[in-house]
């Protein structure tokens, strides 16, 4: 039998440079039993934390016994306490893992900068995760992540539940099956207008925190600030470099999810990114990076460029777009594959276009039917499925979009990216936004 430490003691054994390393081997995860339920914890509530809630809950297997969020009033933790009234309700997801030993499994639905933190204190407890996209906030955690989950052989999903939707699993489909050949390059591109604040300075002053806010648990592993009306909580945090991760950012690990899991990308080998100067806090409202992964079984040659780029509706260049016939409309945000055999567009949550070479009209395809993203991690954790973006596939794929924003800190420069020491040789001005230190007494 294995002793469990509480989570109080395990950040005091190891502290936060280490911890990830030196998870022990074995799970002492609760293995269920046929009739048993998931007995599932939710911290962040609100917003995207309320359908992440109710997308796992929707499993019959699964009972929700804690719900934690700072903010107390009826769109976030009011109305999930009223959903799930049984649930013990908490501000402080330390006081609720301290309290976890009836706990399988923990949603993560926070803002970006708090993936990491309550994700690698959860598994130090043996909890399986499911975690909003993208992973984490910086590189370094990323890593962690995924040592973590293989040490203690935990069932994790992360949340980019387009994955799962017939959409994207039929353009993953069609390139495994060969349909446009070896692929030669990738064009991909999120053309939306973020409503998040974009090249601003930070306001004077302050407002007064609302009665329902706890602001000092919001801010968490960050560099507290004072707080603004609608300037960061609820939702616009995510244009603010100590809280998000900007444009690529919130939608990379969507849409260059079909990108890698078609392609079975690894790590980068190098990148370069095209941006404006950054203010000195909030992220920038356009971008071009590019990256060249190692060449793979579907890819053409040696290596393969694949090109994001983010602004105001901004579409790959014209000579990204020969392989194409005129009459081919670009949605607004999604990939190109170019392949030796044809083209294949892939829209942000719709239906793949498929053009053969020589042909001025889509080709018909068989589909791929969907699964529901949420009760396939609930099921898992019961050993009833199997996940399909485990930290093992999502951690990697997070790791090459968040290169992507420590790229942006220096455009026109490129950045060689070594994976395996996780450093950038030649350049180690940039290493420093590869992590961060927490303060005392967050893990």
């Amino acid at each position: 039998m294995i002793q469990k430490t509480s989570r109080r003691q395990f950040v005091k054994q190891l502290g936060l440079a280490g911890a990830a390393l030196a998870l022990p081997a074995a799970s002492y995860s609760r293995v269920l039993g046929a009739n048993e339920k998931l007995r599932v914890a939710s911290v962040g509530t609100g917003g995207k934390g309320w359908s992440d809630l109710l997308g796992v809950a929707a499993s019959p297997a699964v009972e929700v016994v804690a719900l934690c969020n700072i903010d107390s009033s009826a769109d976030h933790l009011g109305r999930a306490a009223e959903k799930y009234p049984s649930a013990r309700t908490y501000a402080d997801y330390r006081k609720m893992l301290d309290k976890s030993d009836d706990i399988d499994g923990v949603i993560v639905s926070t803002p970006d900068f708090m993936h990491a933190p309550i994700s690698l204190s959860a598994m130090a407890l043996g909890k399986h995760i499911f975690c909003q996209k993208p992973l984490t906030h910086t590189v370094k955690e990323a890593r962690q992540m995924q040592l973590a989950a293989q040490k203690h052989k935990l069932v994790t999903q992360m949340c980019n539940q387009i994955q799962s939707h017939s959409a994207y699993r039929t353009a993953v489909a069609l390139v495994h099956a060969g349909k446009i050949g070896k692929v030669l390059e990738v064009h991909s591109w999120q053309g939306g207008q973020p409503s998040w604040p974009r090249n601003i300075d930070r306001p004077a002053g302050s407002d007064p925190v609302p009665t329902t806010v706890a602001w000092d648990l919001w801010q968490g592993v960050a560099p507290h600030r004072p707080y603004k009306t609608g300037i960061y909580h609820p939702f616009n945090w995510r244009g603010w470099q100590d809280y998000g991760t900007g444009q690529l950012g919130d939608f990379g690990c969507h849409i260059l999810d079909p990108v890698f899991k078609s392609l079975e990308l690894t790590a980068p080998l190098e990148l370069v990114a095209d941006a404006p100067p950054l203010k000195p806090e909030t992220w920038t409202d356009k971008a071009t990076v590019s990256y060249i992964f190692p060449g793979a079984e579907r890819t053409a040659g040696d290596t393969i460029r694949v090109t994001w780029y983010d602004a105001a509706g901004v579409r790959p260049p014209a000579e990204a777009l020969t392989s194409l016939p005129k009459s081919a409309e670009l949605p607004n945000a999604g990939s190109i594959l170019i392949g030796e055999k044809g083209t294949l567009i892939i829209p942000h949550v719709a239906m793949p276009k498929l053009y053969l070479k020589g042909e001025e009209t889509e080709a018909k395809y068989d589909t791929v039917e969907g699964v529901d993203h949420y009760v396939q991690w609930a099921d898992a954790c019961r050993g009833e499925d199997k996940t399909t973006s485990t930290f093992d596939y999502s951690a990697p794929l997070t790791e090459t979009v968040l290169l992507g924003t420590v790229a942006i800190r220096f455009p026109g420069q490129k950045l060689k990216w070594d994976a395996a020491n996780m450093t950038i040789p030649g350049f180690s001005q940039a290493e420093p936004f590869l992590t961060k230190e927490y303060p005392k007494g967050w893990m």
